[in-house]
């Protein structure tokens, strides 16, 4: 059978391949997968099960609920200042994943260039290579608090064909996040490039040290804009895969061409799961939601001082929940200190060049863990930080 080259060079998922070991040891504590440890709030679930019993089982309108559109909209004016028609410029997705994929669909001709800033996701170059794109790294460093900078952008767009800037905030891996200043100082790069903009906001819920602002609010941005977010991370949705897109009517117009050919609508009880989640969460202030947060703050700022008191410097990160850790200090890139730490001591993490050759050196940790769990898998990292150390010193003498 003769296959598609393109797909024959995509690597796995760097993720996935440390999922897969560890879900095959029994004992192993993964700070890998970043995957809420909290389930879906009762309110949300029930919304999902009372729709079943009414008999709410059929396809829904390609674009999704119309009441589900409508809240979307209401959420993203209340919550982010952008201000969206529900009718014509808002699409529910299955997950933000397909939402990436059809933005990227929709903007990519053969040949183009995506700058992607590295590290990021792992999803966004893969897609780009499927859209027939090249990917152009944008390297955002420790120095610069993993943040997109004019200057690496210049630097990476010129001579590049690029069409296609994706901006991913706050980050994952690195847990960087943009403010209205950092994001007003990349236009005149933008500009001068004439670049569309995804911007991926799925961790927009989840900042410790201000409210997240999007691009799509900052003058000159939203009609070069496609915003995408969604219930996973936020409200603890996961496998509900429930996304959404906000884009101008003519950008949103072409995704719903191609939702409408490969996936039809998202599953109805996860719509009105969805539904529930916002207009419902909004009368407590989305309570469920801050709750999470207040924990995952205790659980940033404890795992990020243990890091940094291991000798693996770690800024602390000011979104998402994730902590990236340099390991160049032991000696070892991140791949090596994470196979060989999951090997001694059984504790998984994820290489840094998972998510591009600018996190080599590096190791992620998720704290979307209990703190016990934190707690015993930090004792384990810093006895193997002390044990290679000794190692080194005996190699040496």
């Amino acid at each position: 059978m003769r296959l598609n080259k393109t797909i024959q060079q995509i690597k796995p998922s760097g993720i996935r391949e440390f999922f897969d070991i560890v879900s095959t040891m029994p004992d192993a504590l993964s700070l890998g997968v970043g995957e809420p440890d909290f389930v879906t709030p009762w309110y949300i679930r029930d919304a999902a099960i009372k729709s079943v019993q009414r008999g709410y089982t059929a396809y829904t309108s390609n674009k999704g609920l119309p009441a589900l559109c409508e809240e979307i909209a209401a959420y993203l004016s209340r919550r982010f200042g952008i201000d969206y028609d529900p009718k014509s410029e808002v699409l529910v997705t299955m997950g933000a994943s397909e939402a990436i994929d059809l933005a990227l669909r929709v903007l990519v001709e053969p040949g183009d260039g995506v700058l992607i800033p590295s590290p990021s996701y792992v999803s966004y170059l893969p897609i780009t290579m499927l859209c027939g794109g090249t990917p152009v790294p944008v390297d955002c460093t420790l120095r610069s608090d993993f943040k997109l900078t004019p200057e690496a952008l210049e630097e990476a767009a010129a001579g590049s064909n690029a069409k296609v800037l994706i901006m991913p905030y706050p980050n994952n891996p690195t847990g960087a996040v943009m403010t209205k200043e950092d994001i007003t100082a990349l236009l005149p790069v933008i500009e001068k490039y004439d670049l569309s903009v995804v911007s991926d906001e799925i961790y927009a819920e989840l900042t410790y040290d201000g409210k997240h602002v999007s691009p799509a609010s900052v003058s000159g941005y939203r009609d070069r804009t496609i915003v995408i977010n969604g219930f996973s991370k936020a409200f603890a949705m996961t496998g509900w895969r429930l996304g959404y897109v906000a884009a101008p009517s003519d950008a949103l117009s072409a995704m719903l061409k191609v939702h409408q050919y490969t996936a039809l609508c998202a599953p109805t009880p996860s719509q009105y799961a969805g539904l529930a989640a916002l207009k419902d969460g909004r009368y407590d202030g989305y309570k469920a939601v801050s709750d999470m947060v207040e924990e995952y703050d205790r659980r940033r700022r404890f795992i990020v001082d243990e890091l940094n008191s291991m000798g693996l410097e770690c800024r602390l990160p000011g979104g998402a929940f994730y902590a990236l850790a340099k390991v160049s200090s032991t000696g070892m890139d991140g791949q090596k200190f994470a196979r060989r730490l999951l090997a001694d001591e059984k504790v998984a993490v994820v290489p840094g060049d998972a998510f591009g050759d600018a996190g080599k050196d590096y190791i992620r940790v998720s704290y979307a863990t209990s703190l016990r769990t934190l707690m015993q898998a930090a004792e384990r990292m810093s006895r193997f930080v002390v044990r290679c150390a000794e190692e080194r010193k005996t190699g040496a003498e």
